[in-house]
């Protein structure tokens, strides 16, 4: 992997904070960390937390505590940062070959690789997002009189499936995937009282500030689903839910933003579960007269 100056700066803070936080690590968090302060940049961004303790003589317990130790919030917040740049200055047929040497062929290695990395990510979406992020964003579409779901790219298909989940158990919801002079005519359905689902992982599009700016113009009430925009948008929406995104592309994109958006439909099930009720009990109802043979001609 071709190291940038985005990354070279992620790899100067990683020995850093090694440097500053030495004496507070133990004897097997020192082991880690030594490990990570020497290890070339690109095995660690597809590294698995596992394959780490290992190398490092350790486990992949004590790597995650080394490096919230280190002032990271998980491994995937030390990808990201190795990574910086990467996707944008490597074309994509150079990282999906480095992405097969790292992994080779064995299928049983496959097969972890990915678990691990979908673990590791959902792991620390669970950590970022604090019971009051999660609070906030039900509230926020509890009230709502109709639900907008915006995503384009990749977050399309975590934005498609919100929608059709609310619509299940009862709430209004439309998708929103419209980019340019298209999205116009999606704001303009945008109301006083209802809400908008962002789900962007970390690029900020102009759409984006037209969308947000648009919600708050007419009265509705914003939900950001992202990884890297919480900062830039926080201040301008209602709530964050963290949904970190993968610098490997070994899991699909879209994963943490869908188990957030399961983890929102829940709450927002049993918070009224009568109308829940009620629409699957319909749903099925219409999916059985779907279903039912249909009468001969004659």
């Amino acid at each position: 992997m071709e190291i940038s100056e985005g990354a070279e700066r992620g790899v100067q803070r990683l020995r850093s904070a090694v440097r500053d936080q030495w004496e507070a690590l133990s004897t097997s968090e020192r082991a880690v960390a030594r490990y990570l302060a020497s290890a070339p940049p690109e095995s660690l961004v597809f590294a698995s937390a596992q394959e780490l303790g290992t190398a490092s003589g350790t486990s992949n317990a004590t790597v995650v505590r080394a490096l919230q130790r280190l002032g990271y919030a998980g491994l995937p917040a030390l990808k990201r940062e190795l990574a910086s740049d990467f996707t944008s200055a490597v074309a994509p047929e150079v990282r999906l070959k480095q992405r097969i040497d790292h992994v080779g062929r064995d299928l049983g290695d496959i097969w972890g690789e990915v678990f691990d990395e979908a673990q590791e990510r959902i792991e620390h979406a669970r950590r970022l997002t604090p019971d009051d992020a999660l609070r906030d964003a039900v509230g926020v579409l509890d009230d709502a009189a109709e639900i907008h779901c915006y995503g384009v790219a990749a977050s399309e298909l975590a934005a498609r499936h919100l929608t059709l989940a609310l619509g299940r158990i009862g709430r209004r919801a439309r998708y929103v995937g419209a980019t340019g002079f298209a999205l116009a005519d999606h704001l303009l359905g945008i109301r006083q009282g209802d809400a908008v689902v962002i789900f962007q992982p970390g690029r900020a599009l102009s759409e984006l500030s037209v969308l947000v700016d648009r919600a708050r113009a007419v009265g509705a009430r914003v939900v950001l689903v992202t990884d890297e925009l919480a900062e830039l948008y926080g201040g301008r929406v209602d709530a964050v839910l963290t949904a970190p995104h993968t610098p490997t592309g070994i899991t699909t994109e879209a994963l943490t933003a869908l188990v957030v958006a399961d983890a929102v439909l829940l709450a927002l099930t049993t918070l009224d579960e009568a109308r829940a009720v009620d629409t699957s009990h319909q749903l099925t109802a219409l999916r059985e007269q779907l279903l039912a043979p249909r009468p001969r001609k004659g």
